[in-house]
């Protein structure tokens, strides 16, 4: 092999057709193999044409397609001024000129919110007004230069909430307490959330820092109207600004409250079950026998309910057995042909049983836009009831395969002994509130009442041939109406005055011969009972409610304070 067949042929960069211009022109002519010149390529300058070399530019000077062209001079940037926040006063902005609408920061002061209405009514209002138009709060109390801390502030309201709604308040009045607990120590940027079993609430200190949120999950519930208007104190404590409490003193009176005892023993409960089944009884026409019969059938009841409690077992099978024992106790004196009436032996029981309060919380939360929450609580009032109704229907079948002749046509009758059954209905109304666990100076306020109660709807309905519906709707308005008269007077929360005065309205022989059509075979019966029952309880837990909302609407002060509601228009 010769010399220049062992030659390494020229490599690919020097062939490329991206040579750079300026090489290949100072290169000139190479010579290839066969001794020819060698084109490297196609853009090559040919020989002999002088070309000035390009000047080259550092890459460095490169710049973007957005730069400025050579020539155009910037604006100078106007002098003094500096970039603020979004929120801030516009530079443009004055005084003089502003409009009337303008809301400044801390909002708009209304002094009528301070004194002449309770603070109920005072938090109500604030939380209905959108967070810029609420009244700038008072000077927070002395807790030191920086004051309490956020966390433990919100940690106190939660708890504070926690204890009102487990013991059956109104969503709107566990929002009002708590909207006044943040207050009461300068955090007005706030707000509380209530549903069925969870309580937040959230704190902005402004419009640009981030928000602190807190939440508390109520798990188990118990009704003591006495630890409920200890609270209600604690709150009116807090809420007035000549009292100066420090977070300590209200963290220790909170826990006096969780560990205060139950006013009323447990002997003393199972023997108002039975004295308000025998009441109930009485109220509908029942003699002595029928009385005692009543009262051990709810007495047995209660205890039966204690013992599926102390097992664990829900409350729908607590209200399940706790119905068996006056249904049983009527079916039995009928079986035996006792001359007596049966009907009023299970209606007595039934009274002591039928969830009320309960109802007259869901209704009020339904009224006042707490959807979510009155869908819970009307919700639990089904599933109590359907339990009521699986535990009687089963007693009632196996009294009629036994031959008991129940009749449910029978009209129990409630209008000949007036004098006798407005004595019964105030004492179904004090036995009510002792197993409601009311402080002993509130029992003989709502036993009136619900003598005043019953009073109207007998003068209605017997004497006036109203029908039992509006009848009903009337009286429990003035429940509602005295109700609020009352704790206003006190300074403490309605429920301990209105929910044991309705419980000579609840539809206990409505629901008693709905269920016993039902057991017969019966349906159309049954539901025509059954829907009577249902508008008695609407129109209880509605009668309440309005008779609440007509007393704050002509209360003094009440009115001045612009309560203000959610519009609603057709469409929207």
């Amino acid at each position: 092999m010769t010399e220049r067949e062992d030659r390494k042929p020229v490599s690919d960069e020097a062939s490329s057709a991206f040579a750079a211009v300026r090489a290949a022109a100072q290169a000139g002519p190479v010579p290839g193999i066969d001794g020819e010149s060698s084109v490297t390529s196609e853009f090559a300058i040919p020989a002999g044409l002088d070309v000035p070399p390009a000047a080259v530019e550092p890459e460095s000077q490169t710049t973007s397609e957005f730069a400025l062209p050579r020539g155009l001079t910037p604006p100078e940037p106007v002098a003094g001024e500096q970039e603020g926040s979004a929120f801030s006063t516009p530079r443009t902005y004055r005084a003089k000129q502003a409009p009337p609408a303008f809301t400044p920061a801390n909002g708009i002061p209304a002094v009528s919110l301070t004194k002449d209405v309770p603070w109920q009514d005072r938090m109500r209002t604030m939380l209905r007004m959108p967070v810029a138009e609420r009244p700038a709060p008072e000077p927070v109390r002395a807790e030191g230069e920086s004051g309490p801390a956020v966390p433990r502030v919100l940690d106190l309201t939660l708890r504070i909430g926690e204890l009102l709604l487990a013991g059956g308040e109104g969503a709107e009045d566990v929002e009002a307490a708590m909207f006044a607990v943040c207050r009461s120590y300068g955090l007005d940027r706030c707000e509380p959330t209530v549903t069925f079993t969870q309580l937040s609430v959230t704190y902005q200190p402004s419009l640009v820092d981030d928000p602190v949120t807190a939440s508390r999950i109520v798990r188990r519930r118990a009704t003591d109207y006495t630890r409920l208007a200890a609270v209600f104190r604690l709150v009116d404590d807090l809420s007035d600004p000549e009292n100066v409490i420090s977070l300590e003193e209200a963290y220790r009176r909170l826990a006096e409250i969780r560990r205060n005892r139950h006013p009323y023993p447990g002997w003393v409960l199972t023997a108002s079950s039975g004295l308000l089944a025998g009441a109930a009884s009485t109220l509908v026409g029942g003699g002595v026998v029928v009385f005692v019969a009543a009262a051990l059938g709810a007495m047995l009841g209660d205890r039966l309910a204690w013992v599926c409690s102390g097992r664990g077992l829900p409350e729908f099978y607590q209200f399940l057995a706790a119905a068996m024992p006056p249904a049983a106790i009527g079916v039995l004196l009928t079986v035996f042909h006792v001359d007596v009436e049966a009907a009023a032996v299970i209606t007595g029981g039934l009274f002591a049983l039928l969830p009320g309060r309960a109802l007259v919380a869901g209704v009020q939360d339904g009224l006042t836009g707490f959807y979510i929450t009155a869908s819970a609580r009307l919700l639990e009032v089904m599933y109590l009831f359907v339990g009521i109704v699986v535990g009687v229907l089963l007693v009632l079948y196996f009294g009629v395969k036994l031959g008991a002749q129940l009749n449910p046509d029978t009209e129990l009758s409630t209008a000949e002994r007036p004098v006798l059954q407005l004595i019964a209905s105030m004492l179904l109304s004090l036995t009510f509130a002792v197993l409601l666990q009311q402080e002993r100076s509130t029992v003989l306020a709502v036993t009136l009442n619900g003598g005043v109660a019953w009073s109207v709807y007998g003068a209605m309905h017997y004497a006036g041939g109203i029908s039992p519906v509006a009848s009903t709707a009337v009286a429990a308005g003035l429940v509602g109406l005295f109700g609020q008269l009352l704790s206003r007077y006190r300074f403490a929360s309605a429920l301990p005055y209105t929910t044991a005065a309705i419980g000579p309205l609840l539809p206990g022989s409505a629901t008693y011969f709905g269920l016993l059509a039902f057991a017969q075979n019966d349906v159309d019966g049954g539901l025509v009972s059954l829907t009577k029952a249902a508008a008695l309880a609407m129109a209880i837990a509605i009668g309440v409610n309005l008779g609440s909302e007509l007393f704050r609407l002509f209360l003094p002060g009440a009115a001045r304070a612009g309560r203000k509601a959610a519009k609603r228009t057709r469409g929207f």
